[in-house]
C-alpha cells in the first residue's frame, strides 16, 4: 500500500510495454521471464491505445491482449469473445457522434 499510487491504475503502460518489448524466445519457467506474467494466463487490458503503433484491431503478445482500439481517437470502439477470440468493431465512433467534440 506504501507504493500505491491511484493514477498509477490507469495511467501505467508498463505491462503492455513489457509485453511489446518481450523476448518472444523466453518461455514461461524461465530464468529471466517476468514474474509479473506469471501470475494468469491470459491478461486484457485498455486505455492504452494500439493507434499509438499502427493498430486498429485487438493484438496479442505474450499472455497480454490490449483491446483498446482507439475509440477516442477516430478509430471503432471493439469487444471481444475472450473464449474464441472473435471480435467485433463499430464504425469508428466520430461517425457515430458527428457533433461530439472528444478527442477528435
Amino acid at each position: 500500500m506504501k507504493k500505491y499510487f491511484e493514477k498509477m491504475f490507469y495511467w501505467d503502460r508498463s505491462l503492455w510495454e513489457l509485453a511489446l518489448a518481450m523476448d518472444k524466445d523466453l518461455k514461461q519457467g524461465d530464468l529471466y521471464y517476468p514474474k509479473r506474467l506469471t501470475h494468469y494466463s491470459e491478461i486484457f487490458i485498455g486505455h492504452t491505445s494500439l493507434s499509438r503503433i499502427g493498430e486498429s484491431v485487438p493484438k496479442n503478445d505474450v499472455n497480454v491482449w490490449n483491446m483498446d482500439t482507439g475509440a477516442a481517437h477516430k478509430s471503432p470502439l471493439t469487444i471481444m469473445d475472450i473464449d474464441t477470440k472473435e471480435y467485433w468493431q463499430s464504425d469508428p465512433v466520430y461517425t457515430l457522434y458527428p457533433n461530439e467534440k472528444g478527442r477528435n
